[in-house]
């Protein structure tokens, strides 16, 4: 197996970090084995620990047409359970039930699709643990005010509770990555947020951290009816409003 560039393929070859990895993953039902989804099978170093938690029933998804050959080869017990396609284009729904907690060392090219991807199945993933870059790792945790809260933060936090879990360093990879790697772990929050709609909740959380130094005022004014808006709202910059705030822009927006 060689890394390909095009997939954005940086393999883990470090043991040690994969057993943490799949021993971060903590949703199970009483009495009964739950679907899991690996995102990314890559040379398997993840999937054999995976395969080790009985509570588990695993699936893997993987892009590449050598990794699913090196995979059915490397483990023969996944059979039919080993998936051959993008994880961006599954219809989640149609091929699972909930529960469907979700894992992988995912590609930094597409880390953001793959969380937005995340939150259009929200309903079916009670949790997910991804490996992925410091920086973006850094985003999901952020709080208002921070540099780093950004759109990611809000749509993640608005429907998941959110752990830094630890740093990976790029020795453990190979080929080594030119940034620094970090595990986080979502958990569904237990109260849905008061949003209608959430593709306009979306829309307006995006049109907000459009211009970032403007405020909210700025940013919105051209597009909507901002009169029912409460000025402690209005005058403050996206990166300044706690959720409910944004929860509360969105419906009387909407």
């Amino acid at each position: 197996m060689r890394p390909k560039k095009r997939f954005g393929q940086h393999f883990l070859k470090d043991e040690n970090i994969a057993r943490r990895i799949a021993e971060s993953l903590q949703f199970k039902q009483e009495g009964r084995r739950t679907n899991l989804l690996e995102i990314g099978g890559g040379t398997g170093m993840l999937t054999q620990f995976l395969l080790q938690r009985q509570e588990y029933e695993l699936f893997v998804v993987e892009v590449e047409r050598e990794a699913i050959e090196f995979l059915s080869e490397r483990f023969p017990q996944l059979g039919d359970r080993l998936i051959q396609g993008d994880f961006l284009k599954l219809r989640l729904d149609e091929m699972f039930s909930y529960p469907l907690p979700v894992i992988g060392n995912i590609p930094y090219n597409i880390t953001g699709p793959i969380f937005f991807r995340v939150l259009d199945y929200r309903d079916l993933v009670p949790e997910a643990v991804f490996m992925i870059q410091k920086e973006v790792a850094q985003r999901i945790v952020a709080e208002p005010g921070s540099k780093d809260y950004s759109v990611l933060t809000v749509m993640v936090k608005s429907f998941y509770d959110t752990e830094y879990l630890f740093n990976v360093s790029a020795q453990a990879f190979y080929p080594q990555p030119n940034v620094k790697s970090a595990v986080v772990r979502l958990r569904r929050r237990a109260i849905d947020p008061d949003i209608d709609d959430y593709d306009f909740y979306r829309y307006v959380v995006k049109t907000a951290f459009g211009q970032r130094r403007k405020t909210v005022r700025n940013a919105l004014k051209t597009l909507y009816n901002l009169e029912s808006v409460p000025s402690n709202i209005l005058d403050k910059r996206a990166e300044q409003l706690t959720l409910d705030e944004f929860f509360q822009l969105a419906k009387l927006v909407r």
